[in-house]
């Protein structure tokens, strides 16, 4: 199926080929994307070709000859007194995300947009594989391994990082207000399934190149998801991403652990060598082998951490120090090896 056009159109190039580069980097749009910083290369295009979707400039419209022929237009409005009827006005000044979701949520509603999506994507096998971190061990390092594993392989895969814990503290470490997090992303995939490979992109945010959900602001909420919600939820971002590492930041506050854990190409326990440490392992091992659970132990590797002298205060600076170059073995030796052995 030949995919429409959707372009953007800003007389400010940098503004321009900043929104470009999130459209075809991280918003998946169902478009191939062309980018104009002067009206008359867009007027001469439009005439050759038929547009879909055009997301330009408030100045950039004060260029145009006339209106253009196009079903969906989206003005970047920079605070211009006169609005057109005709148009449909976004604020400029804000995230790149954040105006894609304002288109997404328009486009939604035009009939057939989200099938023509769906259907550009049949028959793209997934090449997703699952990477579980989880260890009955508190403080011992999870979520820092988790994410620098996630930062590592981002630089050469695509990669979704999920963090499960009740209480993250994500935003705080990051310093953001997220407008969206993953209770939003299982609304939609329960209340607008046909909806979410749409909006999901919108929802993603980055950290040093890992694509990561924002989990859940309230941890009951968090704890009232079972695990074959969150595996219909996985199953649904594997078929329509194209997403080429998982990797599952896993609690025993949560429910479906071991639902979750049995998905998991490969599962990453912390260990340590204090007796309360060895007995948590010993009592987890325990209740694997006592319901049968022989696939999880199985897809398990145990990591004992050597003493690091220092780590990264931030976590855009994960992929540096001795705990990167530790996780960066790993990935190599065994990560790697599994996959092409």
């Amino acid at each position: 199926m030949k995919q429409e056009i959707m372009a953007v159109c800003d007389l400010e190039e940098a503004y321009a080929f900043r929104m470009a580069e999130y459209i075809t980097q991280k918003a998946s749009l169902p478009y191939t994307l062309h980018l104009f910083t002067k009206t008359a290369e867009l007027e001469n295009f439009i005439q050759e070709n038929g547009i879909s979707v055009l997301l330009i400039g408030e100045s950039a419209t004060g260029q145009l000859k006339e209106k253009p022929d196009v079903p969906n237009i989206f003005v970047l409005w920079e605070g211009g007194s006169k609005r057109e009827n005709d148009f449909r006005y976004i604020d400029k000044y804000q995230k790149p995300e954040a105006v894609i979701r304002e288109v997404a949520e328009q486009m939604t509603e035009v009939k057939g947009w989200d099938e023509d999506w769906l259907e550009s994507r049949t028959g793209q096998k997934s090449k997703l594989r699952a990477v579980g971190v989880y260890s009955p061990v508190r403080r011992c390092l999870q979520t820092s391994f988790a994410l620098t594993m996630g930062q590592l392989l981002a630089k050469e895969h695509k990669t979704l990082y999920l963090n499960f814990e009740c209480f993250s503290g994500l935003d705080r470490l990051l310093n953001k207000n997220f407008q969206t997090d993953m209770m939003d992303v299982l609304y939609y995939y329960k209340c607008a399934r046909d909806k979410l490979a749409i909006r999901l992109p919108t929802m993603v945010q980055t950290v040093n190149g890992l694509d990561f959900i924002p989990p859940g602001q309230s941890g009951l909420d968090m704890r009232s998801i079972t695990g074959e919600q969150w595996l219909e939820l996985l199953r649904a971002i594997e078929k329509t991403s194209d997403y080429e590492f998982l990797i599952l930041d896993l609690t025993d506050g949560m429910c479906g652990l071991f639902e979750l854990l049995s998905y998991c190409s490969k599962i990453y326990t912390i260990t340590k060598d204090d007796g309360f440490a060895m007995a948590k392992i010993q009592q987890y091992e325990q209740v694997l082998q006592a319901n049968e659970l022989h696939e999880i132990a199985d897809k398990t590797v145990k990591c004992r951490f050597p003493v690091f002298e220092r780590l990264p205060s931030d976590l855009d600076m994960m992929t540096h120090g001795e705990l990167a170059g530790y996780v960066r073995a790993i990935i190599r030796e065994d990560l790697y090896e599994e996959e092409t052995g």
